[in-house]
């Protein structure tokens, strides 16, 4: 990834994945349903979806199933999920406006990077196939144990990162977009603010509950973070 030293006082965008950058909403849903299939569960709707989903998403199950799946039930689901989502992933595309929005924060002196539960190493295919890598400082996906430790404590240590790379980063003038709520929690733990977006996995009833700037489009979340981090 190339790295940019910004101007003193630059804003930073941390930018989630799935659901934001990459609008896969309609392919988590095909793959949900068509491991929902492999075990007997009914299709699921979107809004439904949106409504019920939570991380860690055993109890995206619970909810759904009214009891916790067993040990053997989440191995199979999470599985099946996995097997239908990347068969359909290299569908997906960016959220409409992208493109763009990357390319004129840099322009306007600023920075930004990519922190995600997203496998490590698809992700950095995923971000190199889509022509944006050279918009970010650094790309960081799961390479182990972030889905175990969280997304918290994921984007503390990318914050942490991002630091080594910029001199006088600060974490107040970061900002976090992304499409659950835990976005918004990761967000607070690395000292961090929060614009959460409804394109993707969580309706805007469940984003609202963050306490955070909830948006309906990219552009809005990008004006939003330019009022966050204040005038340069």
């Amino acid at each position: 990834m190339a790295t940019r030293i910004p101007p003193a006082g630059s804003g930073h965008i941390v930018w989630d994945w799935n659901g934001t950058l990459l609008h896969d909403i309609d392919v988590v849903i095909e793959a949900t349903n068509a491991s929902f299939a492999e075990v007997g569960i009914p299709p699921i709707t979107l809004e439904r979806y949106r409504e019920l989903y939570c991380v860690p998403i055993p109890l995206f199950y619970e909810r759904l199933l009214g009891r916790l799946p067993t040990d053997e039930e989440w191995a199979v689901m999470d599985r099946a999920f996995h097997r239908h989502y990347y068969a359909r992933a290299d569908t997906a595309g960016l959220t409409e406006g992208a493109v763009a929005l990357l390319a004129d924060w840099v322009s306007a002196g600023h920075t930004q990077s990519v922190c995600s539960l997203a496998h490590h190493d698809r992700l950095l295919s995923w971000v190199a196939r889509l022509g944006i890598d050279g918009h970010f400082l650094r790309v960081d996906g799961n390479t182990g144990d972030s889905v175990v430790r969280g997304k918290a404590e994921q984007m503390a240590r990318h914050v942490a990162a991002l630091a080594g790379l910029v001199e006088g980063m600060d974490p107040e003038r970061v900002v976090i977009i992304g499409d659950a709520t835990d976005d918004a929690k990761a967000a607070a733990h690395a000292g961090a603010k929060a614009v959460l977006y409804t394109g993707g996995s969580h309706s805007r009833r469940s984003l609202l509950s963050a306490g955070v700037p909830v948006v309906d489009t990219l552009a809005e979340a990008v004006l939003v973070a330019e009022e966050l981090v204040g005038p340069g």
